[in-house]
C-alpha cells in the first residue's frame, strides 16, 4: 500500500542537475508549480509534462522509479478523477443511479488528476536530486532576506528538511507497523467505514510513538553536537552560482514565459 514512496529521498549522482546550486532547483520547482496552477487544457499541461520528463531525462533517474513516486497516491489520484467525472455540470455522457458521468467532468477530472501527478512529480524531483544538507543551505539561502523581518530563516529550513527527510522513514515504519498488526490478525481493508476506522488504531498509536520517539533520539543528537540554532553559525561549503546555473535559470524563464503567455 505505501511501497513506493520517493518523496523525500535522494539517490546520489553526477548528472548535470545533481551538481545544479540547490537555490536553482528549489525555484525550478517552484517555477513548474506556479506553473500547473496558471495552464489550462491538455496542451498546457503535455508542456509542464515535457519539462519534468525533460529533468527527469537529464538528471539520469530511472523512469520507472520516479513514476512509483505516484503508486502510494493511486487511491487519492483516483478519487479525485471520481469526483470530477460525476461532481461537474454538462453534456451527460452516462448515467448511473442518481450519478451523472458528464463530458466537462471528464475533461476536468483528466486535468486536475494530471496536476495532481506533476505536483507531486516536480517536488519528488527536488529531493530525488539534492542532498538534504544541500537543501538545507539552498532553502536558508532563500530565506535569508525575510530574517530582517524576524523570521528565523535557518531554523525555519531545517525544520521543512528534517520533515521532507522522515517523510519515507514514516512510510516505511508505517509499512512496518501494517504488517506486524497483520500477521496478528488485523484487518485494516475490510468491513464498514467506523469499522475500518476503529481498526486503524492499532496502527496510529504505535506509529506516534515511534515518530515521537524519533523525534528525542534527533533531538538529543542534534543537542550532543552542540546545536544552538542558526545564529553565529559558519559554513565549510558556500553556495555559489555557475555558468551551469546561470543558464539553467534563464532556459527556466523563457521556459516559464512561453507557457504562461500561450497556454
Amino acid at each position: 500500500m505505501l511501497d513506493g514512496m520517493t518523496l523525500g529521498q535522494y539517490v546520489p549522482g553526477d548528472s548535470l542537475i545533481h551538481r545544479l546550486d540547490p537555490r536553482t532547483k528549489i525555484i525550478a520547482s517552484i517555477v513548474l508549480i506556479v506553473l500547473l496552477f496558471l495552464v489550462e487544457g491538455f496542451v498546457g499541461y503535455l508542456l509542464v509534462a515535457s519539462g519534468i520528463m525533460a529533468i527527469i531525462v537529464i538528471s539520469r533517474l530511472p523512469l520507472d522509479f520516479v513514476l512509483k513516486g505516484l503508486k502510494p497516491l493511486r487511491l487519492i489520484l483516483i478519487l479525485t478523477f471520481i469526483l470530477h467525472l460525476f461532481m461537474n455540470e454538462g453534456r451527460e455522457l452516462a448515467r448511473i443511479g442518481p450519478l451523472v458521468m458528464t463530458y466537462e467532468g471528464l475533461i476536468r477530472g483528466i486535468l486536475m488528476t494530471a496536476r495532481l501527478g506533476l505536483l507531486v512529480l516536480a517536488t519528488s524531483l527536488l529531493t530525488l536530486t539534492t542532498s538534504p544538507i544541500r537543501l538545507t543551505d539552498g532553502l536558508e539561502a532563500l530565506l535569508n532576506p525575510f530574517s530582517r523581518f524576524g523570521l528565523p530563516a535557518h531554523e525555519v529550513a531545517m525544520m521543512m528538511t528534517i520533515a521532507l527527510r522522515f517523510i519515507p522513514t514514516l512510510f516505511e515504519e508505517t509499512e512496518k507497523i501494517m504488517k506486524a498488526q497483520k500477521a496478528r490478525g488485523a484487518d485494516f481493508e475490510s468491513g464498514k467505514l467506523t469499522e475500518r476506522a476503529k481498526n486503524l488504531v492499532p496502527l496510529l498509536v504505535p506509529l506516534f510513538v515511534s515518530a515521537f520517539r524519533r523525534a528525542d533520539e534527533l533531538a538529543v543528537a542534534m543537542e550532543a553536537r552542540c546545536y544552538r540554532g542558526g545564529e553565529g553559525r559558519t559554513k565549510f561549503h558556500q553556495l555559489a552560482l555557475t555558468s551551469a546555473d546561470y543558464w539553467s535559470l534563464s532556459l527556466l524563464t523563457l521556459y516559464a514565459l512561453v507557457v504562461a503567455v500561450f497556454f
